[in-house]
């Protein structure tokens, strides 16, 4: 495939991928059991060093990213228990994720680090101080994974309520709380406010710090902001959710946008929308919008290879783990249903219409069960397996850029390392061979979003991104730089 095709049907310049690799401070992660493959190394997610040999790994094959998720309670839907959860590992236990990143920043250079962390449970003033900690640390190589959260059990454990607040009125406090955190990185403290005048004995110019004195409907924070500014300013902006409220916040504040569904068809449009909103509603130019798509390939040398290698996979995989992932997902507890029952047949709307979406690109005539759901999830999560030689997954990767229009790729893991091993041996040859990735960074030693956008000195948000409004420049008097509301 020489050419990549836009919705005109005009051929268009080949995108240099973005990649990640997906994980999360737990074992398995979207390939629940896969811990008992006696070649998986994830259960050893608790060692520093795990993640250190991670992090020099994939900095060696030139990934942009490592894409750490995060939940803050467990899967208990399915049969309302955890027990099928714990029985099977299923992101649990699962530990917090940005206490390792300066570790793995310690043993690299360019690798930049993408952090899930909840905007509903942690006041703002706090988590700026936490992640202006760790861009300051990694020189500049942090992102942030902006979230809501969505289990109930995070809810009924740190809020002590039963559920979650409601959806939208998660989105509008996140809409809120953003803007508290633009104006504790960007707004209290100028750029050149740290001056070391040994000679006068001035540490900071008190002339360039200030309050926000931020008054909302859900926060009241005065500040000024207790670190220094950070190489980035703002962590390079990540967000994953398809909504129609989480597609309004993407539009106005994502840099990134993570998608995670089983066929490029699904969320073509959601991806269209975002971008369009950006630029109708924001200002924004909605291609640079990057949209990151969940791919768990697995990789033989021939076809055979790997499907051998799907087939081994599968004996050890969790169907009640991958259950209880879909029923945390979804809120639906499919264990409700028979075993021979057709889902898309169900009385519940929800299950059906869910159902419908997984099914939507299976052979005619297949029956989908609660165990064909676990079969679908089990392996990949709620993203798409892409299974062959190393041409026949590119080919699959470049459908996802022609038909979804999308940037690049968050890679999940079967095995752990083995899985990104056989990324780098197998995939990226084949990836630079067709141009679609590249040889070295962009900015080797730069920032997250320098590498990001492939642009020496781009270490802030772009001039068109609202956080850049918030951006206290040097020399700048207070006076001129009024805080935006």
């Amino acid at each position: 495939m020489s050419n990549q095709t836009g919705e005109s049907g005009q051929t268009r310049p080949k995108k240099k991928l973005i990649i990640n690799a997906f994980v999360e401070m737990c074992s398995g992660h979207q390939s629940p059991g896969l811990w008992r493959h006696p070649s998986d190394q994830s259960h050893n997610f608790t060692s520093v060093q795990h993640w250190v040999e991670l992090a020099k790994l994939l900095e060696s094959a030139k990934f942009h990213g490592i894409f750490i998720a995060d939940v803050l309670g467990g899967y208990d839907v399915y049969r309302n228990s955890l027990t099928p959860a714990i029985v099977s590992g299923a992101q649990w236990p699962v530990n917090e994720p940005l206490s390792v990143v300066p570790a793995m920043a310690a043993a690299t250079k360019s690798l930049g680090f993408g952090v899930t962390v909840s905007t509903s449970y942690e006041a703002p003033y706090h988590l700026h101080r936490r992640l202006a900690t760790v861009d300051h640390l990694t020189n500049g190589r942090l992102g942030w994974n902006i979230v809501t959260s969505y289990l109930d059990s995070a809810a009924r454990n740190i809020a002590g309520r039963e559920k979650q607040v409601a959806h939208d009125e998660r989105y509008e406090q996140a809409e809120e709380y953003l803007r508290v955190m633009y104006k504790l990185f960007a707004s209290s403290w100028r750029d050149d406010a740290v001056v070391l005048d040994r000679e006068k004995g001035v540490y900071t110019d008190p002339e360039a710090v200030r309050q926000i004195n931020h008054e909302g409907k859900f926060f009241s924070v005065p500040g000024p902001a207790i670190v220094q500014p950070t190489p980035q300013r703002v962590p390079l902006l990540l967000q994953a959710g398809t909504s129609k409220a989480g597609k309004l916040f993407a539009a106005q504040h994502a840099e990134a946008v993570f998608v995670s569904s089983h066929a490029p068809q699904v969320c073509a449009k959601n991806i269209a929308e975002v971008r369009q909103l950006a630029r109708e509603k924001f200002g924004r130019d909605g291609n640079k919008i990057k949209v990151l798509s969940l791919v768990t390939p697995i990789l033989g040398r021939t076809e055979e290879e790997a499907k051998e290698k799907l087939a081994d996979y599968r004996k050890y995989a969790s169907t009640e783990g991958a259950l209880a992932l879909f029923g945390g997902w979804t809120g639906m507890d499919l264990s409700k249903y028979g075993d021979d029952e057709e889902l898309r047949e169900v009385e519940s709307n929800a299950v059906r219409s869910t159902v419908d979406a997984y099914a939507r690109f299976s052979p005619p005539g297949s029956k989908w069960t609660k165990h064909t759901v676990a079969e679908h999830v089990s392996i990949g999560g709620n993203g798409p397996i892409i299974v062959g030689t190393p041409k026949q997954v590119a080919d699959g990767l470049e459908a996802w850029i022609n038909e979804a229009d999308v940037d690049g790729f968050n890679f999940g893991y079967a095995l752990f390392p083995g899985s990104f091993q056989d990324i780098i041996d197998l995939l990226l040859p084949e990836l630079r061979k067709r141009g679609l990735f590249w040889d070295d960074y962009a900015v080797p030693g730069g920032t997250y979003r320098e590498n990001f956008y492939g642009a020496q000195g781009q270490k802030y948000p772009l001039e068109e991104h609202i956080a850049s409004k918030y951006q206290w420049k040097a020399g700048v008097p207070s006076e001129e730089h009024k805080i935006p509301e």
